[in-house]
């Protein structure tokens, strides 16, 4: 039996590790643009629950998935393959 690694970004929402290539601020240049490409390609995916949008998670099939959580909060998830949620992660806005 294969297990697959997977990361929580917020709000009960998962991706494979394995998709994952990058993940980035969304406040930059580039993510800021990367979405605007991917809103009008249809490849967006929001996950962040209507929240304020902190990182932009970029898959190997081209799909971005926003997520509220910082990108330094799930670079530890990936690192320590720990999905634990901590308090101040997850914060109403």
């Amino acid at each position: 039996m294969s297990f697959f690694k997977i990361l929580n970004i917020g709000f009960s929402n998962i991706v494979m590790v394995e998709r994952v290539v990058s993940i980035i601020n969304a406040d930059s240049a580039a993510g800021r643009r990367l979405r605007s490409e991917a809103k009008s390609n249809e490849l967006l995916v929001d996950a962040t629950n209507g929240r304020k949008t902190r990182s932009v998670i970029i898959t190997d099939s081209k799909h971005l998935i926003l997520s509220s959580l910082k990108v330094e909060s799930l670079s530890k998830r990936v690192e320590k393959q720990d999905n634990l949620i901590q308090a101040e992660e997850e914060v109403e806005d």
